[in-house]
């Protein structure tokens, strides 16, 4: 079941959908002010890590100063 994060265009407020089925979404409506009119934003992936690394809690290169949980792949994370 996938999951979508949504931006209301009504209000600007930003929410995740869970659809029951990737082929057949359902209708999308704002749980703040109720509005069909929003947008489907594109969202990233992580996922955690459990195991301890040698290299610290940061990147690989040790320049975007996100911990290694999820956050940094190779250290190309783009947050500099």
């Amino acid at each position: 079941m996938p999951i979508f994060e949504y931006r209301c265009n009504g209000c600007n407020s930003k929410f995740d959908i869970l659809h029951k089925s990737i082929t057949k979404q359902e209708d999308v409506f704002c749980p703040e002010c109720n509005s069909s009119n929003n947008k489907k934003l594109l969202s990233t992936f992580s996922a955690a890590n459990s195991s301890s690394s040698s290299s610290g809690d940061y990147c690989e290169t040790g320049s975007c100063g996100v911990p290694q949980t999820g956050g940094c792949a190779s250290g190309m994370c783009g947050l500099n």
